[in-house]
């Protein structure tokens, strides 16, 4: 079940705090409840990228893209990620979030989010996004993707994107190679 309470809890929060410029930094504090768990009592995989969504939709809110969204019909969609777990979280486990717009090319923003605890990181998400437009008359058409760069200047951002780092750079080159879709597996 998606946490609807915490989330909205995450959004109040981060509502209540100073607007970002679009490569702000979102810090956010977390708690590891028995329902986050797996059966070897620990953060599950998959309730952990649901917890970077209480991170990564406070930091959109803090540097102006759900307003931007809002006001031209866009939406917003997950295009791709890779996790990386190095420490077990567990029950009770208080956790910070760090999450930031790293950047963007023609089509993908790079937000980067991280679970600390105890001065070290748990765990660490890349994930590419896209922005679509809303149809009807609005946006760019039925779904089509809304250039980033387009969504940074209506967010206010004048100029180009950071420089991406060159370990986000290999994986968009990895992904660009990933074969789509995937050749089906042979009966057994």
């Amino acid at each position: 079940m998606y946490p609807v309470l915490r989330f909205a809890t995450s959004l109040w929060q981060a509502r209540r705090l100073p607007p970002l410029p679009i490569t702000g930094v979102h810090r956010s504090v977390h708690r590891i409840w028995p329902w986050d768990l797996d059966p070897w009592a620990e953060l599950n995989n998959g309730r952990t990228l649901t917890l970077y969504d209480l991170g990564r939709i406070p930091l959109f809110a803090r540097i102006g893209v759900d307003r931007v969204l809002a006001a031209r019909g866009w939406g917003v969609t997950v295009a791709g990620v890779s996790v990386r777990y190095r420490r077990r979280l567990v029950l009770m486990q208080r956790v910070e979030m760090v999450s930031r717009l790293a950047g963007w090319d023609g089509r993908f923003f790079y937000i980067d989010q991280s679970l600390w605890s105890g001065g070290e990181c748990a765990n660490q998400m890349l994930l590419r996004s896209a922005v679509f437009g809303g149809g009807g008359g609005r946006g760019r058409g039925a779904g089509g993707i809304v250039p980033a760069p387009e969504v940074a200047a209506a967010c206010g951002h004048s100029g180009p994107s950071p420089e991406l780092p060159a370990w986000i750079t290999a994986w968009i080159a990895a992904e660009g190679a990933r074969p789509w879709p995937p050749e089906p597996y042979p009966e057994a």
